[in-house]
């Protein structure tokens, strides 16, 4: 027989005799996962006490030969650990010494609440409600902690910790390519949130800041916040925004004609569609697209012009909707950024993407309570994106789009000096 075969069955039989006082094999068969969880948790509540003994013994010696006299062992006490996804109540044995009460320390970590909370923090980011937890703990019997008061409490104290870790955490270290700026309402009011690229293409959820519109002072607020942070916001960037005149006011404030800021081409394309009637929506569409799609500026001009005659003809106020902000759809074309990385930059797609995880996250809350619950909220989610962002696509050509913006400033910077 193999030595592996010979393990194994050796395995199964030391199993056996510990499963044993919990369950017997039929129970498993007949009720499948449910009762192998509950042997695993049953196990491990069984585990956790002998350690609680074997400290203790460690500590105060065999009962005939203690290692100091001052130090007796006093009897047992009722506890809570966190096991798995669960709050579990255990025996745990006391130790006395000359000072007092001796805390086991094996004791002491495992009824720390902070992993329980990010566990059950990361559940309901994924779309679990904090009202069912009770029902996808693995065995009610046995457990507490789970009840919704509980529960609400824990997700106050994990998403807490979230926020703090978001709004302090530095960004000296960044080195960005560009920057989306977008908003999201929240609790009646707004969020402008940033997201940067960084010169290897990885994006990463930068900062917001909350107001009661996204008017320029708010947006200026967000950007001393990311430069107390270290973060380095200068006109070499290429701004990304969804054409929200706050957010345009102040950025133009900040870095006047050098700006490279580019309009989101798709929420100009929806503002244009919402004009006019459903029968026309989709040539505006194929037009609009294909006049983006043209990888000369002359190009892409001379189609927009076309498309502008002919919303005329339909809808004038489609019209003055593609004029307003005209020469900001064009940016990328006018500084001749290659077109794989045009793609990725000429929309906010890359935060809108994220919003939608953030209404997902957020979809079990009912109300709003306050403001803190708000941020509280929306910087655990936006770190919860954080950890799926990918690489942009056409990330490979950044280097050489800095180095286009450089030349690019440089021919401005003399043009201003010979003026």
């Amino acid at each position: 027989m193999k030595k592996t075969t010979i393990s194994r069955k050796k395995t199964a039989k030391e199993l056996s005799s510990l499963i044993q006082p919990f369950t017997s094999l039929g129970s498993v068969i007949i009720n499948g996962k449910k009762a192998l969880d509950s042997v695993v948790r049953d196990i491990g509540i069984k585990i956790a006490e002998a350690l609680f003994y074997m400290e203790r013994e460690s500590i105060a010696g065999p009962d005939y030969h203690p290692h100091d006299s001052s130090v007796q062992k006093w009897s047992s006490q009722g506890g809570s650990i966190y096991l798995g996804k669960s709050k579990v109540n255990v025996e745990r044995p006391r130790l006395r010494g000359p000072q007092g009460e001796i805390h086991l320390q094996t004791y002491e970590q495992l009824k720390k609440p902070d992993t329980f909370s990010e566990e059950l923090l990361n559940q309901w980011l994924t779309g679990m409600s904090g009202r069912q937890y009770e029902r996808v703990v693995e065995s009610a019997v046995g457990v507490s902690g789970i009840s919704r008061s509980s529960v609400s409490r824990k997700l106050i104290l994990a998403s807490a910790k979230r926020l703090e870790e978001f709004r302090d955490r530095s960004l000296a270290d960044l080195t960005l390519f560009a920057v989306y700026l977008d908003s999201v309402h929240r609790g009646g009011n707004v969020f402008i949130v940033a997201v940067g690229v960084s010169t290897d293409g990885m994006k990463h959820a930068l900062g917001f800041w909350e107001g009661a519109t996204d008017n320029s002072t708010i947006c200026e607020e967000l950007f001393k916040d990311l430069e107390r942070r270290g973060l380095q916001l200068h006109d070499e960037l290429v701004y990304i925004t969804d054409g929200g005149k706050g957010v345009i006011k102040a950025l133009k404030s900040r870095f006047g004609k050098t700006l490279i800021h580019q309009r989101c081409v798709v929420h100009k394309l929806r503002n244009i569609v919402s004009h006019l009637p459903k029968h026309c929506r989709h040539e505006a569409r194929r037009r609009f697209n294909r006049a983006l799609d043209m990888t000369k500026l002359e190009d892409a001009q001379k189609e927009l012009k076309s498309m502008e005659r002919w919303l005329k003809s339909i809808n004038l106020s489609a019209a003055m909707s593609l004029q307003e902000g005209y020469d900001e759809l064009l940016t990328l074309h006018a500084l001749e950024i290659p077109a794989s990385l045009r793609q990725s930059l000429r929309s906010t797609n890359a935060i809108e993407g994220m919003f939608s995880q953030v209404r997902h996250g957020e979809k079990n809350i009912r109300r709003y309570r306050s403001s803190a619950m708000s941020q509280r909220w929306l910087g655990s989610v936006l770190l919860q994106c954080e950890r799926g962002f990918r690489k942009i696509k056409g990330y490979q050509s950044i280097k050489k789009a800095v180095d286009i913006i450089k030349r690019w400033k440089n021919s401005v910077a003399l043009d201003k000096r010979a003026a």
